[in-house]
């Protein structure tokens, strides 16, 4: 057997060395396509957990409010069928109020319309709430309530009741604060919704007392009775909405669990006379000189208990309010 040359050896080692070096090569280079690729990975599952926040809100469910009406009973694609129809009032009423107040809109106040629109606003949010009792939906109903509330304070608060004289003789600035107060209870009602029944309490409440004060110096007896049928059905919409949510299980007992559904029809009628009668109280006092009446539609013939009352600018001048 022959002797191999050590020159040989070297050679041979060289070699396994390259292959190891070049295997070594191709290791580290999968490393790092592969730590790449974990890279992406997280950054996609980054993305990924950033998009389920942002749309979170939009899944049916995620709401806390459940109301008494049980869910998916009549519908599999809507949560709360009866809660979510009875908005339609809220849809139908706004064209029509547009409609009958277009000259108090051009010779008194054509902030008015924001008012019917936003009546129009709160029954989309609240039907899209009750159909998915999502987060989102959730939000948009209350806030979209909480700025009805927050511009009617800005176009109707009577001037004579304002405390400073400051903000008695620049109403801009008034309606600026009440803004700006509005913009800290929307934020505060996204960072924490419940929140918002505090918001609304804080504003509705002092409005009912100005509204029985109005009334108090009204001496119109269409006006009063107006006031009268809107406070009752203010009273008889919260007894709904209280059993609705306090009472739920006796109401359910008796397969009624549909009182939160009255409450939308009711507090409709309830909130879109109430913005009839500071319209009417606004215009005269700040504008005495306006010839106006409440009238009915569609006919002064139709019984007012359902009619539509609106404010006339074409006819005889009211008593002014003392």
């Amino acid at each position: 057997m022959g002797v191999i040359p050590s020159d040989k050896y070297d050679r041979i080692g060289i070699l396994e060395v390259l292959e190891v070096l070049e295997v070594l090569e191709i290791l580290l280079k999968s490393r790092k396509k592969w730590m790449d690729n974990l890279d992406a990975m997280g950054s996609s599952l980054d993305l990924m957990q950033t998009g389920l926040q942002i749309i979170w809100p939009l899944r049916p469910g995620t709401s806390k409010v459940d109301w008494c009406e049980d869910n998916y009973t009549f519908s599999p694609i809507v949560a709360e069928l009866v809660n979510t129809v009875s908005n339609l009032l809220f849809l139908l009423l706004p064209p029509l109020l547009i409609f009958l107040f277009q000259p108090y809109g051009k010779l008194i106040q054509k902030e008015i319309h924001i008012i019917w629109i936003l009546l129009f606003v709160i029954g989309a949010a609240s039907a899209y709430f009750h159909a998915t009792l999502s987060l989102l939906g959730q939000l948009l109903d209350e806030l979209s309530i909480l700025w009805a509330a927050i511009i009617g304070t800005t176009i109707w608060f009577p001037s004579r009741l304002l405390p400073n004289k400051l903000l008695l003789e620049n109403r801009r600035l008034f309606r600026f604060l009440v803004a700006g107060i509005g913009l800290v209870c929307s934020v505060l009602c996204c960072i924490h919704p419940p929140f918002n029944a505090f918001a609304l309490l804080s504003l509705v409440t002092p409005g009912m007392v100005l509204l029985y004060g109005e009334l108090r110096r009204c001496h119109d007896s269409r006006v009063v009775r107006l006031g009268i049928r809107s406070t009752i059905t203010w009273v008889v919409a919260i007894m709904c909405w209280i059993n609705d949510r306090v009472f739920c299980d006796v109401w359910s007992s008796v397969q009624f669990p549909y009182l939160h559904g009255a409450w939308h029809i009711l507090v409709c009628i309830a909130g879109y006379c109430s913005c009839v009668l500071f319209a009417y109280f606004y215009a005269v006092e700040e504008f005495p000189h306006r010839t106006l009446t409440l009238e009915y539609w569609p006919s002064p013939r139709f019984p007012e208990l359902f009619s539509v009352p609106y404010i006339n600018l074409n006819k005889g001048r009211l008593q002014k309010i003392v």
